[in-house]
């Protein structure tokens, strides 16, 4: 387990590595952030199918947030304005809307800035993927 919390996201979607890449130069979160395709999910306590569906926020203790709640945490860890606004992604009714934003993003992620046809694809029938399991 990490000292510290890990951003884990889908590293073959161009819109979740652009996401994941803005983040990092434009809100001073402190994180290790890895691809699920090269993380070590069984020892973050993370399931594949879960680590392919939504962008997660594992804890140090091993506490997974998934989705809006990742974001948030992410938020929150940034300090400042930001764990402002992670904070109120957090309370109701805030948190439903976020959680609508958020899948229904995370579900059209091919049709979104950066988003290839790959990124629709499960996960088993991409490319990378099926070399990188076979």
């Amino acid at each position: 387990m990490s000292a510290r919390p890990v951003l884990v996201y889908d590293g073959d979607c161009g819109f979740c590595t652009r996401s994941v890449e803005f983040a990092q130069k434009h809100i001073p979160f402190d994180a290790d952030v890895v691809a699920w395709q090269f993380a070590e999910l069984e020892e973050l306590g993370v399931e594949q199918h879960r680590a392919e569906h939504e962008v997660l926020w594992v804890t140090p203790v091993g506490t997974v947030y998934g989705g809006h709640h990742a974001v948030a945490k992410l938020l929150m860890n940034a300090g400042g304005p930001w764990a402002l606004a992670g904070a109120a992604l957090r309370v109701q009714p805030v948190s439903i809307a976020a959680h609508g934003v958020y899948r229904l993003v995370a579900d059209n992620r091919d049709r979104m800035p950066g988003g290839t046809p790959a990124c629709a694809m499960p996960a088993h029938l991409r490319p990378d993927t099926v070399n990188a399991a076979g």
